[in-house]
């Protein structure tokens, strides 16, 4: 009989007493010990069992779970003396920054001391006796939300000192989620001062604290050891190419197989891979999302669960506010194709405005991408890398979509209009949609009258990608330069798959729709007397180049080919 799927549980000890769907990953522990790293950095996407895997490491080694084989007899653990014996023989401090998605400095510091002082609470019974001088039990008394700077960094150091002293044997910390705060510093503008504060806290903790064992951070991402990690180098960093741990966050082609099979949902392990495999560790492909996977075992309904969970607001920032380039290659992405570049792993979120390599490095670690290539030149990683899967492709177009949608509804009514050929129509809509969104699409830390028409016609691009792609294939051609760009809108076939799965209902021929032509051009004061002008101009290129040859070649009937020329002027267009 199939076990329960028990959704959002994140309680190692919950999902083992419960008999909930859990798939082995108690190896892990062995692989961690044996390595004997003083601290280890781990980062992988979100919803990857990064918090679940902390939870079973506390309660393996935890002396509050002293005695509890319970948990762990019938997994992979259990099966070495070695381990048996190691068992909740530690102190451990477990905390977790998840929640420190404050908007100012002064709450998310709030927030990080008030967890450190909910982790004070849990050991009061240190106050007890002589165990502690009495400054010490002063200092102990000071740990508050609203705490001085010298303590709070220093209070993960001095509870490891009193743990060490009560116990008789240095700790282990786990961090969750460490970078939680970091992002958000970055998306709302203290990522200085938050930095500052965590620098010294993490060096206090982890670099010069001798009554540490060993420890544990997870994030989602690799931030730059100049920022938070200049002064530890005891450091073990374990990111997407690296070949520890492979297999222990994600779940496996051999675990997804058997899960399905243990549901009887073999039959759907085509669809199920094509949704959310398309990850890789190390050497180690086809790992699948857990979070998604075990949502579809319990729904049996294929869906964007992973995408819908959490905010996406740092990546849809990243696109929407990037350059030229990044929308170009972001075209490219939702029409299936790779794209080559060099990342550094480390994130240096101070770049993220003007270093495209930082952003794609981001969304790399975030998960929406994926490696389909990985070579070391001159000890810089190359990449080509792809959008992960489906699940992913879907959830960027519903984040594309929503960026016309919540300005206007004139953006909808400009595509009818468009499809239509009411010229009228799209010189209206086209330039309420324009006039709302403009700045939506240019607000970076310098933002020119020279970016705007470029920013804004490239997002302009990847709407009607996301909006027409049921039954229209969108193609670029971009070698017309700065401040030209060309569209090819054409009818898809029956059945012609879209880069957002297969497509039902579309015509049967490319004569059943009208194909359109667009091309872009920024008006030029010196050559063009008016936006009128420079429309016709635009007009005139697609002429030039004949773009409608390669329509008809596939047997569109030339009166069935619309061309259209969009001259643009700051935030004013004019079609013609």
């Amino acid at each position: 009989m199939a076990r329960t799927v028990g959704i959002g549980h994140q309680d190692f000890a919950q999902l083992i007493q419960n008999d909930y769907f859990y798939i082995d990953k108690t190896r892990f522990i062995k692989e961690w010990w044996e390595n004997g790293d003083a601290v280890t950095l781990i980062t992988r996407p979100r919803r990857f069992g990064k918090t679940l895997n902390i939870s079973m490491v506390e309660q393996f080694f935890s002396l509050e779970y002293a005695g509890r084989r319970d948990l762990f007899e019938h997994l992979f653990i259990w099966s070495e003396e070695k381990y048996r014996r190691l068992q909740g023989t530690y102190p451990v401090i477990s905390l977790s920054f998840a929640k420190v998605k404050e908007i100012t400095f002064s709450n998310a510091r709030k927030k990080i001391c008030q967890i450190i002082r909910n982790l004070y609470n849990k050991y009061d019974f240190l106050l007890e006796g002589s165990l502690l001088n009495d400054k010490e039990k002063e200092d102990y008394h000071k740990i508050s939300v609203e705490m001085e700077d010298y303590l709070a960094s220093d209070s993960l150091n001095a509870l490891s000192n009193y743990l060490m002293r009560y116990y008789g044997k240095k700790v282990i910390i786990l961090l969750d989620e460490y970078d939680t705060p970091l992002q958000e510093a970055y998306v709302h503008g203290y990522w200085q001062e938050l930095t500052a504060f965590t620098r010294n806290l993490f060096q206090a903790a982890f670099k010069t604290n001798p009554c540490l064992d060993r420890a544990i951070m997870t994030g989602i991402t690799r931030i730059s050891k100049e920022s938070i990690f200049s002064d530890l180098n005891n450091l073990e960093i374990i990111t997407a190419t690296s070949e520890k741990y492979q297999d222990s966050f994600g779940f496996t082609q051999q675990e997804v197989s058997a899960a399905l099979k243990e549901y009887g949902l073999s039959e759907k392990e085509g669809e199920a891979r094509k949704w959310y495999d398309g990850f890789s560790f190390g050497r180690l492909t086809d790992i699948y999302n857990p979070w998604s996977i075990i949502n579809y075992l319990d729904k049996r309904v294929f869906f964007t669960y992973w995408a819908n969970t959490s905010s996406n607001s740092l990546a849809g920032k990243l696109i929407r506010e990037g350059s030229r380039d990044i929308k170009i290659i972001m075209e490219d992405l939702l029409n299936g194709k790779s794209f080559h570049t060099r990342i550094d792993e480390q994130i240096v979120f101070s770049q993220l405005n003007h270093n495209e390599s930082a952003v794609w490095s981001l969304l790399l670690s975030g998960g929406y991408l994926r490696i389909a290539r990985y070579v070391v030149k001159n000890g810089i990683g190359e990449y080509d890398l792809m959008l992960t899967n489906n699940e992913v492709r879907l959830m960027f177009r519903q984040m594309i979509d929503e960026w016309f949608a919540q300005f206007t509804p004139s953006y909808n009514d400009f595509i009818k209009a468009l499809l239509c050929g009411d010229r009228k129509a799209m010189n209206v809509y086209m330039n309420r949609v324009a006039l709302a969104t403009f700045s939506f699409f240019d607000v970076g830390n310098k933002p020119s009258k020279y970016a705007e028409p470029e920013r804004f016609y490239h997002g302009f691009v990847l709407g009607l990608m996301v909006e027409l792609a049921d039954k229209y294939l969108i193609v670029s051609n971009r070698e017309s330069g700065f401040g030209r760009y060309d569209i090819l809108i054409k009818p898809r076939l029956r059945k012609e798959p879209s880069a957002f799965g297969d497509i039902d209902g579309a015509d049967n021929s490319p004569a059943g729709g009208d194909a359109i032509i667009i091309e872009f051009k920024v008006r030029d004061p010196e050559d063009e007397k008016s936006l009128e002008e420079t429309a016709e101009a635009a007009l005139a290129q697609i002429e030039l180049k004949n773009y409608a040859a390669s329509l008809e070649a596939e047997g569109v009937a030339p009166e069935r080919i619309k061309k259209y020329g969009f001259a643009f002027e700051g935030k004013s267009v004019f079609i013609k």
